[in-house]
């Protein structure tokens, strides 16, 4: 089980499928720092606040050159139909298989009302433009969260 890569560690490549019927991998957006973020769930209300405070900051993240993907095990069609409901604003990549989630140490064993099962934990990475890890939040809250994240895109 591997805790993914750390601060100054370079940042697992992928290539994921994408609502709207997209693709994207880390390798194509070198240059730009990128906002990776981990979520259990499409229309969860934790997932679904913090798409929508992602959302409200796209134009500050725009801005600050950097791009910003939502990544979950939920289907493509699962991630077009969230984000047609909640007016979403932001990439959402599918990761059904879990190797990326892997990759970054967020494919985990939950625990709730005392049944284990392996999740996704709420986690971001925050890469930069020569694709290094440059600040990792995990067990995420979702309050704050997205100004957070946002502050640290700035003082790249």
């Amino acid at each position: 089980m591997s805790q993914g890569p750390a601060v100054g560690d370079d940042a697992p490549d992928f290539t994921l499928p994408t609502d709207g019927g997209g693709s994207v991998s880390l390798s194509g957006l070198k240059g730009k720092p990128v906002v990776l973020y981990f979520y259990p769930r499409d229309d969860t209300p934790g997932c679904t606040k913090e798409a929508i405070a992602f959302s409200e900051q796209r134009g500050d993240f725009d801005k600050a050159g950097a791009v910003i993907i939502g990544a979950s095990a939920d289907t493509v069609a699962k991630h077009d139909k969230f984000k047609a409901k909640h007016g979403l604003g932001i990439m959402l990549a599918s990761d059904e298989d879990t190797a990326v989630c892997e990759a970054y140490g967020v494919w985990v064993e939950k625990n709730m009302y005392g049944k284990k099962y392996m999740g996704i934990e709420r986690a971001t990475y925050l890469i930069d433009p020569e694709g290094k890890v440059a600040q990792v939040w995990r067990k995420v809250k979702v309050p704050g969260h997205s100004d957070a994240v946002l502050e640290a895109v700035r003082a790249l």
